[in-house]
């Protein structure tokens, strides 16, 4: 029993450490399937349809008759007759019975109402895309920063290395007197400052991490991969689209664009609603009660069934209406205002987005070149000071030069595929491509399968 307790705990804690030893890893398609579960951001959205949802149901109870139900019991204190014998006031009368009830607007008023609450909900869905859209370029903003952190400490341990044989090797070269001590005393240096880099730079990761679990909704420890497909989401086989296509693009996509248009035109809907209100409002009931009292009385009507109609004619109401009209009026105007100057902005970041893309993909191929020139200046340079033909100034240069460019070329890289995405949302065609892109991966997995 003994060896069996020992056996079971070496075990337990075997696949505890096995289970820590390998992060969860991410993709950036696994990134975006966990926000759109968990972000709170969306689910807020999510509410909001649904609450629009109501709203249609309500709406529709307008256009509904009411049925209820009613009853009384009265005791009185004693029984009364009149002069002639006749029985006025009972001990006791009980009176139940149903109702239905109807009343409308001569305008439509309820239908116009049923309509608008129809097109809030198509409204609402436009925002919740709108909402995922911008949600998932903040996933890919942060998800982005975390490979450049990744690069960058990277470059920074690749930099310690560098300077360490550097040392290793000016020490080599002082001790057979072939260089002075300043060379080894300027490798130290350098060396100590590429190792503080090193620090920072993983401190950087970490809170780039820190700042990606957060967005996503990741718990525990995790790592994230570079896919092959997520620097190619919005650059078809054709290369970049022209501007004034993706403008036109962008008009038709941009579910902002969408859902104001949708608001212009309740806001619309909305006066001819309030306009209703001056309208007569016609009501219809139908009611079937039945009636007990004891003692009865010979002229008791123990049951009764019967319908009316009434008309209610708006006339005088202190100027309510003709308030809630001009406000009405003004709330359209409003929302044609804001669909024009949402229109310019879209314009505008389509127009940014485009040059930053094109920007961004000049500057990555020139820091590429630069980054090729620097690794190979480097390697000659290091060629030369080990044969005695370079000092040690010009490594330290070279190895300056070659750290920089790769870190413009991290940076630039990044960047160029995040404005990739930025692009494609300012078109409003992310979650498209995404959700493609997300199909396209389940068909390759199951014909891998």
């Amino acid at each position: 029993m003994f060896l069996l307790i020992i056996f079971l705990l070496i075990f337990s804690l075997t696949v505890f450490f096995i289970h820590n030893a390998y992060a969860v890893e991410y993709s950036l398609e696994d990134l975006y399937e966990i926000a759109l579960e968990r972000s709170e951001r969306i689910k807020i959205s999510e509410e909001d349809l649904f609450i629009a949802e109501m709203g249609k149901d309500k709406a529709r109870a307008a256009l509904l008759p009411k049925l209820s139900g009613f009853g009384n019991y009265t005791r009185y204190t004693e029984n009364k007759y009149s002069s002639s014998g006749t029985l006025t006031q009972p001990d006791d009368s009980k009176s139940w019975g149903m109702r239905l009830d109807q009343s409308f607007t001569l305008s439509g008023r309820e239908v116009t109402g049923f309509s608008i609450s129809k097109e809030n909900i198509e409204k609402n869905k436009y925002e919740l895309h709108a909402v995922k859209e911008e949600y998932l370029l903040g996933v890919s903003a942060a998800y982005y920063e975390v490979l450049r952190a990744k690069k960058a400490l990277d470059i920074m341990k690749a930099n310690v290395e560098r300077l360490t044989k550097h040392r290793d090797a000016a020490n080599i070269r002082l001790k057979v007197g072939e260089v002075t001590k300043t060379a080894l005393l300027r490798a130290e240096a350098e060396l100590s400052g590429a190792q503080s880099e090193e620090i920072r730079a993983k401190n950087a990761l970490d809170i780039a991490r820190v700042v990606l679990a957060r967005i996503v909704g990741i718990n525990g420890s995790y790592d994230i991969k570079e896919t092959a497909g997520s620097s190619q989401h919005a650059v078809n086989s054709k290369g970049i689209e022209p501007l004034e296509s993706l403008k036109q693009t962008a008009l038709s996509e941009r579910a902002e664009l969408k859902s104001l248009g949708l608001q212009k035109k309740i806001g619309e809907a909305q006066i001819r609603y309030v306009y209703g209100s001056y309208w007569p409002t016609l009501s219809v009931e139908g009611v079937y009660s039945r009636k007990d009292e004891d003692p009865a009385a010979s002229t008791l009507n123990k049951e009764s069934a019967y319908g009316g109609l009434k008309i209610n004619i708006p006339i005088f109401e202190g100027g309510l209406r003709a308030a809630e009209v001009k406000e009405a009026e003004a709330k359209f105007r409003q929302a044609a205002l804001i669909y024009e100057d949402k229109k310019k902005t879209i314009y505008i970041e389509v127009e940014n987005a485009y040059l930053d893309l094109i920007t961004q993909k000049g500057i990555t191929e020139k820091f590429e070149a630069q980054t090729a020139y620097a690794t190979d200046n480097y390697k000659a340079v290091s060629k030369q000071f080990e044969h005695g033909l370079a000092n040690s100034i010009d490594v330290m240069d070279a190895n300056t030069l070659l750290v920089t460019a790769e870190r413009q070329l991290s940076d630039a890289k990044y960047s160029y595929q995040l404005s990739i995405l930025r692009l494609k949302r300012s078109t409003g065609m992310l979650l498209k491509t995404i959700n493609s892109t997300k199909s396209t991966v389940v068909s390759q997995k199951i014909e891998d399968k």
